[in-house]
């Protein structure tokens, strides 16, 4: 976030009644929800629930999976720490993906400054074969 103004998906900012509404419950569901551990909210000072985006979207997606695919909370708290574990592993795979391209880039580099000092080596020692280390 470039300024405090930012917000991100994971920005705590809607308190309870606001959540419920956007995400079509109850604000007692929300709460019975977090007690169970499926969607945990961040807090305020004050120790009120607040809200995030995403909170709202996994909100609705226990509905959704509850209501639609008539999987038990139980069943939803898992499939929920499983997608939650599958993000976390793409974010290493995406951080260890960058590096690796990263590091190949290094090493074209550092061959291509190799190749210039044996170069230079070989038009000083007048065509003399070099001896790898």
């Amino acid at each position: 976030m470039s300024s405090p103004f930012d917000l991100s998906d994971d920005s705590p900012v809607y308190v309870i009644s606001v959540a419920a509404q956007l995400a079509g419950m109850h604000p007692q569901t929300l709460r019975y929800y977090d007690k169970l551990g499926l969607v945990s909210p961040g807090r305020s000072s004050g120790r009120g629930r607040r809200y995030s985006l995403r909170d709202v979207l996994a909100l609705r997606e226990v509905q959704r999976l509850s209501q639609e695919e008539g999987i038990n909370l139980s069943g939803i708290k898992r499939i929920l720490e499983l997608q939650d574990e599958l993000r976390r592993h793409q974010q290493v795979l995406a951080d260890v993906s960058a590096e690796v391209a990263q590091l190949r880039i290094e090493l074209e580099s550092t061959r291509a400054v190799a190749a210039r000092l044996a170069g230079l080596l070989r038009a000083r020692s007048g065509g003399a074969q070099l001896v790898p280390v």
